[in-house]
């Protein structure tokens, strides 16, 4: 009896031991789906944070634009003409509104090269693409890339000569894709041109825009290579004279421009040239806590009104 006792014993010695294991194995997967669902929680609560400060940066951004299209409702009222020595033309810093931080910046797309210009009822526009063909040429680049671009508009599926391209180039590539045939609704379009690399996109970017209707390039406000290719043989130093001479309050009219003694004796043209503006670019950077938003806006100014015409996050 005594012998049987013993055998039992030491039987449930083993059995207890691995009891004791399995209850230890539990108790740390418990420890460990527990902290694994605090953790999952707290980025959870972390995620919705982010989401819920990107929101409101996103709100405070609108709030920008809503104060700058007051600013431009302001500036048609009181004046005749746009030039950057007006109010909506200087930068503002970085402020503090109600725990946001807003800085933003506000250019003229008029000061800009209009793509869309290129094409006028159906067909190229010889004064548009001129110009444009000045100005790839003064910034160092092909001029015939305006027939590429000019072929990415029209309606028709001929090739201008030379280096323009059609379908029949497009459809080559991987992924194959067709010309537009219509106007741009953004400059990061210029990237499926046919010779339009990243390095000339990054150089014409800040020169163009792409506005949804014919423009006229407003002389108080374009940069020194646009003032250069309105005319041929307009150098570096006759676009700084001109910008030195409209520094303060800008041309009054286009006449007063064209009379100005370094373009005394050229041959350029009223058409397609002002000293007033309807399209302007918010560009506005806010941030709240964690959340942090890059808002681009294409303002259109008309009569009394200005209205978004275009909203894009991080670019325009």
């Amino acid at each position: 009896m005594n012998a049987i006792r013993r055998h039992y014993r030491l039987a449930a010695r083993p059995s207890r031991g691995v009891a004791l294991i399995t209850a230890v194995l539990i108790t740390a997967a418990i420890s460990i789906a527990a902290v694994s669902m605090a953790a999952q929680q707290a980025l959870d609560v972390r995620r919705t944070a982010n989401l819920i400060d990107g929101d409101r940066a996103y709100i405070f951004a609108l709030g920008v634009e809503s104060w700058v299209r007051q600013i431009l409702i302001r500036d048609k009222r009181d004046n005749k003409t746009d030039h950057l020595g007006e109010d909506w033309a200087v930068q503002l810093p970085p402020i503090t509104v109600e725990g946001a931080t807003l800085a933003g910046q506000l250019d003229d797309l008029q000061g800009r090269y209009n793509l869309n210009n290129l094409i006028k009822d159906g067909q190229a526009s010889p004064l548009d693409v001129a110009r444009f063909q000045r100005l790839l040429g003064n910034l160092g680049l092909n001029p015939n890339l305006t027939n590429a671009i000019v072929d990415w508009l029209d309606a028709d599926g001929d090739p201008t000569f030379p280096d323009g391209a059609e379908d029949g180039e497009y459809l080559r590539r991987d992924p194959p894709y067709r010309a537009a045939n219509r106007q741009f609704t953004s400059p990061s379009e210029l990237l499926l041109v046919n010779g339009i690399t990243s390095d000339i996109y990054q150089t014409l970017a800040p020169l163009v825009a792409t506005l949804p209707n014919r423009t006229a390039i407003n002389i108080n406000t374009a940069p020194e290579q646009v003032l250069m290719a309105l005319g041929d043989n307009i150098t570096q130093a006759d676009a700084e004279a001109l910008l030195s001479e409209r520094e303060d309050e800008g041309f009054e009219n286009v006449a007063t421009f064209l009379q100005h003694e370094t373009l005394a004796g050229r041959e350029l043209t009223e058409e397609g040239l002002s000293v007033a503006s309807d399209y302007f670019l918010l560009d506005a950077a806010t941030r709240f806590g964690r959340g942090h938003t890059r808002l681009f806006s294409v303002l259109v100014r008309r009569d009394n009104d200005v209205q978004a015409v275009m909203r894009g996050l991080g670019s325009y």
